[in-house]
């Protein structure tokens, strides 16, 4: 096989002419990443609805790996620190006031 620019005999590997540089269009680029799956993001996702913070936890190192995986996870990982997030939200939402309208609710009857 010869260099189409400058001529030279390269051998069949050749990726890179040696004499001037130039590629000699056989480049042979495996995918490093792209193909793999963000496990971090799918784990998180889980979690997210069964153990709140586990899965918010989970999912932001998930979102934050997810450029490493070639994207892979990223939206899933979003969804997971959503659903997480919200899920959190309510559960303290409950723990502070359920117990203060059933105080007032149970106070005002004269029950309490």
């Amino acid at each position: 096989m010869f260099c189409v620019h400058c001529g030279k005999e390269l051998s069949d590997e050749a990726v890179i002419c040696p004499a001037c540089g130039i590629p000699t269009g056989k480049m042979n680029v495996k995918a490093t990443h792209g193909s793999e799956t963000n496990v971090l993001a799918v784990v998180g996702f889980i979690l997210s609805f069964f153990i709140s913070l586990a899965g918010l936890i989970c999912s932001i190192i998930g979102y934050k790996k997810a450029p490493e995986y070639g994207g892979n996870g990223k939206g899933l990982a979003l969804a997971g620190i959503i659903i997480s997030a919200v899920e959190i939200g309510i559960e303290v939402f409950s723990a502070i006031f359920l117990p203060l309208l059933v105080f007032i609710i149970f106070g005002s009857a004269g029950v309490v």
